[in-house]
């Protein structure tokens, strides 16, 4: 028992599935974390190249003020003439920001003959919902709402920063009760694009799948994402379930899953399966800080992953070929393979046990050095899950199934549209805007020059 509690109060994110975040301030940090100081001030250092801005093209200039000097820094001799290339020196400054209010007056007018009183309806496209207000308030346009919405969605802004953001920028105030209603609207208008970007990720050939905490009102929740090069989809449910990993996937899916060991997984044929190695090295490192005969199967079980993962990162930058690198790993697989069944038998159970529970997919250990486009970790997934997290512990999750509805469509697109290099601001409202019309939202779909770059 005392054991056992030891391994409890010493667990970090070395040596189990915890985040770095949650480590305490006397957890020994990771290998590069340990080294000392180079000496060198903070910064840029001598002969780094550096990034600038970039010019912007003359065309595209508000003024242009040609600047001359009238006599000679030397000898005060008057001068004359131009510099065929001057220095340019470009200021930026963003403009005042007025909001454009459009009002449409909507006559009633009472028919003499009948007595019947008609009242004019709205043009097709101008919002008819949007945020209570005054008269002078009005509805706010798809560029409005798209701002909102990008405001809480993308940068995870509470409903109290987001109108003080709205007031101080743009001189427009709104009420508490307007930030969901327009995240609603935005919510609904990029539904059917969010759907068809669930079906192109299930086609893929390689997917990577996470999922952690969040809260749902009272009730405890799961935020699941499913990751692929160009479209990444988010899912809340209720449940960190089978059924749930199902329907992220689709039933029928014949791509390689990449993942952790969670069992909501092991439905899925160890064909198309690849574990995470990261997880895997933080179970060997557990194994050999409990010492004994667990430290005994442990250690070569890093030592291989290490080895695995230095070719790995050649094989990356084009220094070993695949079929080198599969020659090298074949001695590495049959090592791991035997260690593991050694472990079997190890005298601390928690070793033996996990043990037994990587062999029984044993064939997931390896898919990625036989099936190109395949990685051996799931780090993809985890970092783009990562949002979520950071958003879960600013606001606790939503308060709803509709907020929680926004959530996996927002980051949804935003994390699509990044992939794909996309702006964002364009993007929703375009979206937004075809829905006053009642048009289809444009698509998450990669676009064709993404694809050929």
């Amino acid at each position: 028992m005392d054991r056992r509690l030891r391994e409890q109060t010493n667990r970090n994110s070395g040596n189990s599935s915890q985040p770095p975040s949650s480590d305490g301030p006397g957890v020994v940090q990771r290998k590069g974390a340990e080294k000392k100081g180079s000496g060198r001030k903070r910064g840029g250092q001598f002969g780094h190249p550096g990034t600038q801005r970039k010019l912007v093209p003359v065309e595209e200039l508000k003024a242009q003020h040609d600047l001359k000097p009238v006599t000679c820094r030397g000898c005060g001799e008057n001068l004359s003439g131009a510099d065929l290339h001057p220095y340019r020196h470009q200021v930026a400054e963003i403009p005042p920001v007025k909001v454009e209010v459009t009002e449409y007056r909507l006559h009633a007018i009472t028919c003499p003959t009948c007595g019947t009183t008609t009242r004019a309806k709205l043009p097709k496209g101008v919002p008819q919902g949007g945020f209570p207000g005054t008269a002078r308030q009005g509805r706010c346009g798809s560029r409005f709402q798209a701002m909102v919405s990008i405001l809480s969605g993308r940068y995870h802004l509470s409903k109290r920063e987001t109108i003080g953001i709205m007031d101080d920028f743009f001189n427009v105030p709104l009420g508490l009760g307007s930030i969901p209603k327009l995240e609603k609207r935005t919510s609904a208008a990029i539904a059917q694009p969010v759907e068809e970007a669930r079906e192109y990720a299930r086609s893929q050939k390689a997917v990577h799948q996470d999922e952690t905490g969040w809260r749902e009102g009272a009730k405890k929740a799961w935020l699941w994402v499913l990751a692929t090069e160009y479209v990444t989809v988010f899912l809340v449910d209720l449940h960190r379930s089978a059924d749930v990993a199902k329907r992220m996937l689709g039933t029928d899916f014949k791509g390689i899953l990449n993942s952790d060991r969670w069992s909501s997984y092991n439905w899925l044929d160890n064909r198309y399966r690849q574990l995470c190695w990261s997880h895997l090295q933080r179970d060997f490192q557990a194994f050999v800080e409990r010492g004994g005969d667990s430290q005994k199967i442990g250690e070569p079980l890093l030592n291989s992953a290490h080895q695995m993962f230095s070719w790995w990162h050649l094989v990356q930058k084009g220094s070993l070929s695949r079929t080198q690198f599969q020659d090298q790993m074949q001695p590495v697989r049959t090592q791991v393979g035997e260690l593991l069944r050694q472990g079997t038998a190890c005298t601390h159970s928690a070793t033996a046990g996990t043990c037994r529970d990587i062999l029984k997919r044993e064939a997931a250990l390896w898919t990625f050095v036989d099936v190109e486009g395949v990685e051996p970790t799931n780090n993809f997934a985890e970092q783009k899950i990562r949002p979520g997290v950071l958003w879960r512990n600013s606001s606790f999750g939503t308060q709803s199934e509709t907020g929680s509805r926004f959530v996996e469509r927002i980051m949804t697109v935003v994390s699509t549209l990044k992939q794909q290099k996309r702006n964002l601001l364009d993007y929703l409202t375009e979206a937004c805007e075809a829905a006053n019309y009642g048009r289809a939202a444009p698509s998450l779909m990669p676009a064709l020059f993404t694809l050929t770059e």
